[in-house]
This record gives C-alpha cells, sequence and structure tokens, in this order.
C-alpha cells in the first residue's frame, strides 16, 4: 500500500524511522514528463536504468510516457508486463544471443542498437531473420567538456563503419537508424550540434536513408554547483536545427532518451543521524547505497535538517557524513553545511536524489534503501526557506 504523506517531515513524524526512506514526488515528474513531451521534436524514450523502482515507472506512464530505453531482459520484462501498451526498446550495443532471441519472441521487441558488424549479425540471427526489425546503429561522438561521464569510450562506431552497417541492415530488409549519446549530465548543448553534423557525415558516406535518429540522453539535471545550467529550451533548440539540417526522409522519426533530467529532481533520501563524533555524523545509508554517485560523479546534494522537538541551532557547521557499512572508504565526499548542534536520532533530507540513487545501490553488509514513500511539497530549493548545502 503507497504511503503518501504532504511533506518529508510529515513522514518522519510518521515513521520515525530509523532506516533510510525514499521520498518521491509524483508530480515533479509529471511536470518533468511534460516538458519534454512538450518541447522535444519526436519521441520521449525513458532511460529506465536511471531509476526502474516501479513507482517511478508508474508516475512517468502516468504523466504520458509511453516509449522506454531499455538496455537488459529484466527491465524490458519490467516495461512489456507492467506497460503492455508501451514501446520498449533494446538500446545495449551489446547482447547476449538469448536476451536478443527473448526479448525479440517473448516480448515482441523489434528496435535494437548495434554499434560492430558481429553485433548485427547476432540480431540478424536470432529475429530469425529482418521483417518487423529496426537497427539502430550507435556512432561515437568526441567527449564534450563538462560531462559526468563519457560514454562513447565505451560504445559507439566510427563514421566508417557505421556507414557500413547502415547500408548492410538496409539491405537484409531492416529499418535504419543512426543513434548516439552525448554523455551524462552534458551542460553543453553544442555537443549535440556537433554529433548531428557526424550523423550528416555518415549519411552522405551511407547514401542510406534511414527511419529513425536518436539524439540520446545526456540532458542534465539541476544539482548544486549547476546555476548557470543551459535551459533545457536551448538543447532542443540546437537538435531541432541540427536535424533540419540533415537530409533526412520526411516521415523519419527523432528520438530521445531522458534519464537523470526526468527523474534527478523527483526524489529526495530522509537518513537519521546515529551518531555524531565532531564533525563526523554517522548515517544509514552511504556510498554503497545511494550515494555513489558523489563519488563516480562529483555530484553535491542540498540538504536540510528535520529534528522532532525542538528547533536546530540557525548557524551551520560544515559536516562529513559516513555511510553505515563498517568499511572505512564509505565516506561521503566533501561536506554538508548543516546547523552546528546537529545531533544522534536527527533526520537529514539529502535532496536530488532521483537518478542512479536506488538504481545503483548494493546490499553490501546487510544494508539496502528499499523503503519508498510519496510527498506532496516542492524539492529543496524550490522552497520558500533556506538550505544546508554540501561543498
Amino acid at each position: 500500500m503507497e504511503r503518501r504523506f504532504r511533506t518529508a517531515r510529515a513522514m518522519v513524524e510518521a515513521l520515525t524511522p530509523g532506516y533510510p526512506v525514499y521520498c518521491l514526488r509524483p508530480h515533479v515528474l509529471k511536470r518533468t514528463a511534460a516538458r519534454f513531451l512538450e518541447l522535444f521534436p519526436g519521441r520521449v524514450l525513458y532511460a529506465v536504468k536511471c531509476n526502474p523502482h516501479p513507482a517511478v515507472l508508474k508516475g512517468l506512464y502516468d504523466a504520458g510516457i509511453r516509449h522506454f530505453d531499455t538496455a537488459s531482459l529484466p527491465e524490458i520484462a519490467q516495461v512489456r508486463e507492467n506497460f503492455p501498451d508501451s514501446g520498449a526498446y533494446f538500446m545495449h550495443p551489446v547482447k547476449s544471443r538469448a536476451q536478443i532471441h527473448a526479448a525479440a519472441k517473448v516480448y515482441g521487441v523489434d528496435t535494437f542498437v548495434v554499434d560492430h558488424m558481429d553485433e548485427l549479425t547476432k540480431v540478424l540471427e536470432q529475429t530469425e531473420g529482418s521483417e518487423g526489425v529496426t537497427i539502430m546503429v550507435r556512432i561515437t561522438t568526441p567527449k564534450s567538456e563538462g560531462v559526468l561521464y563519457h560514454l562513447a569510450a565505451k560504445f559507439g562506431a566510427e563514421a566508417q563503419e557505421a556507414a557500413v552497417m547502415l547500408r548492410e541492415a538496409r539491405s537484409r530488409g531492416c529499418q535504419v537508424g543512426l543513434a548516439f549519446h552525448v554523455g551524462s549530465q552534458c551542460l553543453a548543448p553544442e555537443a549535440y550540434e556537433k554529433a548531428l553534423e557526424i550523423c550528416g557525415q555518415i549519411l552522405d558516406m551511407a547514401g542510406t536513408p534511414i527511419q529513425y535518429l536518436d539524439v540520446g540522453g545526456g540532458f542534465p539535471a539541476s544539482y548544486l554547483g549547476t546555476a548557470n545550467m543551459p535551459p533545457l529550451e536551448a538543447f532542443m533548440d540546437v537538435i531541432d536545427k541540427g536535424a533540419k539540417k540533415l537530409k533526412l526522409r520526411r516521415d523519419c522519426v527523432l528520438m530521445c532518451e531522458p534519464g537523470r533530467a526526468m527523474v534527478a529532481e523527483a526524489m529526495s533520501l530522509v537518513v537519521q543521524v546515529h551518531l555524531r563524533k565532531g564533525d563526523r555524523l554517522y548515517i544509514n545509508d552511504g556510498v554503497y547505497g545511494s550515494f555513489s554517485e558523489m563519488v563516480t560523479a562529483g555530484i553535491r546534494l542540498p540538504a536540510e535538517l528535520i529534528r522532532l522537538g525542538g528547533q536546530p541551532a540557525k548557524d551551520l557547521a560544515p559536516f562529513v557524513l559516513n555511510g553505515p557499512t563498517c568499511d572505512s572508504v564509505d565516506v561521503l565526499p566533501g561536506h554538508f553545511e548543516l546547523p552546528s548542534d546537529v545531533r544522534e536520532g536527527d533526520w537529514i533530507e539529502i535532496d536530488r536524489l532521483g537518478a542512479y540513487s536506488f538504481a545503483n545501490a548494493t546490499r553490501f553488509n546487510g544494508f539496502y534503501p528499499e523503503t519508498l514513500v510519496t510527498v506532496e511539497d516542492e524539492p529543496i530549493g524550490m522552497r520558500d526557506k533556506p538550505i544546508a548545502s554540501a561543498a
């Protein structure tokens, strides 16, 4: 049964949890989904890997998302079994033969990404021909300055190889398309412009019309330190203009795969302080749970103290947050500015954790954040009150 509260504080008052609690804001999901659906000149696919929690997927579905970027058979199953009228696209460039066969024959997936000729051969063999199959050739793109993860370092075909695969897939009767990903948390709209220029070069080499063009994800979310982040409209304008410069069929479908930008602001996490040692606070979630991206990507998160029975001090002080496991590396990078009298038993709501938190959490040492409630207020930073921060 879904538990709903007006605010994270109301949740704490009702549950007094000694365990971490995700606070999902469905109205924020609805708002971000509506922006993508309104602004993007094509088909919007949510990247399931970013946050596959059933409540998140349902919130996006209720908000109008009907297409999903899936990267594994379990993700495909989750989408197809819960939202049978929605599209699931197998967007991982490297797949086992068994996964390809099951995706096509059991779940009716007909769109597959490849970035190597051998992968194309696998897909064609396991789908038993080309009838009704769409092949998306993923290309490599230059590294954009400031991205959190340069995904083209691992996946993507060079231009000449991509052109060959387009021609081969087309000769086998497949519908074809091009796909790219400029990198996660891309703050530079011009990265999409450069990637689309490469697509144009490949199309000229291939001499093959495409039915689909996928500009991938990479759209940024708002974290601390991103005050000068370009608005979503700036990215959409560059994509729209860049796509119009290409020699595309009139019926070519433009697609995008937002993940982080769709869900990051829609979920916070409430943790509890279990011990204070000077300026070190020991909390019940850490880098093996919801906070891995503070280490791998260097993101900085806003936070706010919740105390029942009494008001915290108004002056702030820097604190280091330690995770619950027995591993000495389970320490959140940097520090959080919190009321100077923070103490054992206080709670801390840490925001902007909708992306790659629940999805990345492990069960190391037996700790696993799994409780989720929905709340109705606005995220930290959008409220009419000062907030603490991470530095």
